[in-house]
């Protein structure tokens, strides 16, 4: 008696299958020239486009907005496969969906533009961390997540280093809705450089300094770098301390007389 029940449950669900299957094969057949057709496939295999999109799920981008891609990618999906070929649906549309996602991170989640070999392994990534934070109840380490992926913490650390920056604030931005009276941080960030003056001094002095001889050069260098006198310079080049006296005079006229003509 059980052993007919059984018998009875498996019939009924092989007929099932085998309605839903001629069905669906229907809607195929009728899906250019009947958009109600087209829209029917679209519905049947939306819960597969979303559990694509909860793949992709992160802190970048909402599940609602990654849903809407995926459908698109449905749909896209549907339009372009060919029953003729006898490739199941799902394994057609598999691969047009994850693009779809793709393709909308690297071009309309970020603003700055990443390999694509580096966004696909930023997937890969968000997805092990979720799953080993549900299997080790914290947060995996680096070398964790590394071993996890089989490949290198090198290229763990250059995934997290592109994903934090591919998300730049601009500088104009304020920190938060609730920093309003902050002002935005090119108004509290940095400062004048103080060395300014000094650079414009040095590119004059350089100037000035262009018409002198050797030996003018290193008398000027002698006295007003190394601070030495007059005496000591005059030993230093084997000159009077009054020739030196008499150099130094002529130098600064001569480099005076040049510095307004830099300015």
């Amino acid at each position: 008696m059980h052993s007919k029940v059984l018998d009875r449950v498996e019939m009924t669900a092989t007929k099932t299958s085998i309605i839903g299957l001629a069905e669906e094969e229907d809607l195929w057949a009728r899906r250019d020239s009947d958009p109600q057709a087209r829209e029917e496939l679209v519905n049947r295999y939306l819960a597969f486009a979303k559990s694509v999109a909860v793949r992709y799920r992160s802190q970048a981008e909402s599940l609602d907005d990654l849903v809407q891609v995926a459908s698109l990618g449905l749909v896209n999906a549907v339009n372009r496969f060919d029953p003729a070929r006898k490739v199941p649906f799902i394994a057609f549309a598999s691969p047009t969906i994850t693009g779809e996602l793709k393709r909308h991170f690297r071009d309309r989640t970020s603003s700055m533009r990443l390999p694509r070999s580096l966004y696909d392994r930023i997937g890969q990534i968000d997805i092990v961390v979720a799953d080993l934070t549900s299997r080790l109840n914290r947060e995996p380490s680096v070398s964790e997540i590394a071993v996890e992926m089989g490949c290198p913490e090198e290229e763990i650390m250059e995934a997290f280093e592109a994903g934090h920056n591919r998300h730049p604030v601009s500088l104009d931005q304020s920190p938060g809705p609730t920093d309003e009276d902050s002002g935005s941080p090119t108004e509290w960030l940095g400062r004048e450089d103080s060395h300014f003056n000094d650079a414009e001094n040095r590119i004059m002095l350089r100037d000035a300094m262009s018409g002198l001889s050797n030996e003018e050069r290193m008398v000027v260098r002698l006295r007003f770098r190394d601070e030495l006198t007059q005496s000591e310079i005059a030993e230093k080049i084997g000159h009077s301390q009054m020739h030196v006296s008499r150099m130094l005079r002529r130098i600064l006229d001569r480099m005076g007389d040049r510095l307004p003509a830099a300015a």
